[in-house]
């Protein structure tokens, strides 16, 4: 039994809500498909989001690198050897981690497929549900308190207000989503690098001042910014997590050496895929770091992907896989689906997705 085709699709699909965050303002989902074909005709998706302020990661960019690259180091190769063909499409190329995630995922989604098992369980879960937070929009004080009791009202416990747009405004858009939370729901902050070292230790100090409930505060610095990132870490009572800082193992390494930060934020986007983020997940637990699992805009393929490692890898704190939620239309058939706070797997082989007919490969 082999690899017999890969095909790509190009996807773009509406927001019912613009996504605003200090680095970009999206909305739609603009991502490519990866479907790998076996000898039998089954199909296993993976997924690589268009994120260029994040990753430098576009669709053309993606779509010629598993073409030309890894596409030929598939074809005619066992897929069940799964480890194997994951560490193949790892060293194919230097960087292009979304092209490396969509293959991995799609590789790992098939294996499940031919064993008749949902990928969460390949991967060695049992649950097929697991919690996530929803995003605030950057935006100004009076609407995030709003959107807060919205969201709150749509069964969301855990939120993420997006800050670092405006540093000068910040604390009082916090302190507007602060008092619209209802008991037991937790708020915590993401600067997504829009920050200064002072400007965080100003911030942050503050909100420990007015004793705001504030759970951590993710990427207050820029991303190379390590010694930053530090600086704040060992300046502030609130937990700080990396995200844009931390990509691969390298990534991580560093912060561990440095005592950057007390968490990280795991994404397949930024690391390649599903078996690079497992081994970054065993690293952060050995050496203490609390742990998450994030996305970019993406949708079902991502997120589902995203989930089943969480399902079978739990995270010390409620994992941010809200962004298929924000889509006004799925553009695929099956796959996962968001109840309140609930990310819910579907008890079928691998993602449990399909393309609808309408979508051809480009």
């Amino acid at each position: 039994m082999s690899i017999t085709e890969v095909r790509t699709h190009r996807v773009s699909a509406p927001l019912h809500t613009p996504f605003v965050t200090a680095l970009r303002r999206a909305t739609a989902v603009e991502t490519l498909l990866v479907e790998i074909v076996d000898a039998d005709g089954r199909s296993g998706f993976g997924e690589a989001p268009q994120v260029w302020a994040v990753t430098g990661a576009s669709i053309a960019g993606s779509q010629a690198c598993v073409a030309e690259m890894m596409a030929p180091l598939l074809i005619g190769r066992d897929p069940d050897d799964l480890a194997a063909r994951c560490r193949e499409v790892a060293r194919a190329v230097v960087g292009n981690e979304a092209a490396k995630m969509a293959v991995d995922v799609a590789l790992h989604d098939l294996a499940a497929r031919r064993l008749g098992i949902p990928l969460a369980r390949l991967l060695g879960g049992t649950s097929l549900t697991v919690p996530t937070d929803v995003t605030l929009s950057a935006g100004e004080a009076g609407a995030l308190a709003v959107t807060a009791k919205q969201r709150i009202a749509g069964g969301f416990t855990v939120l993420k207000l997006k800050v670092g747009t405006d540093a000068a405004g910040d604390l009082n858009r916090i302190r507007a989503v602060c008092e619209a939370l209802d008991p037991g729901v937790t708020l915590r902050l993401d600067a997504n690098q829009g920050w200064t070292p002072r400007d965080a230790v100003r911030i942050l100090d503050r909100i420990a001042a007015l004793e705001l409930p504030v759970e951590l505060v993710e990427q207050p610095v820029a991303r190379h910014d390590l010694d930053g990132l530090a600086w704040v870490s060992a300046r502030s009572a609130l937990p700080i997590m990396a995200d844009e800082s931390v990509f691969g193992l390298r990534d991580l390494v560093e912060v561990i050496r440095r005592r950057a930060a007390d968490l990280v934020n795991v994404k397949l986007a930024k690391c390649g895929g599903l078996s690079t983020a497992r081994t970054l997940l065993e690293l952060a637990a050995a050496h203490g770091l609390g742990t998450c699992v994030g996305s970019m805009m993406e949708g079902p393929v991502g997120i589902g992907a995203a989930a089943s490692l969480v399902a079978a890898h739990p995270t010390t704190i409620v994992s941010d896989l809200d962004a298929a939620w924000w889509l006004a239309e799925p553009p695929v058939s099956g796959g996962c689906r968001y109840e309140g706070a609930t990310v819910v797997l579907p008890d079928a082989p691998g993602l449990g997705v399909s393309i609808p007919q309408r979508s051809a490969a480009d």
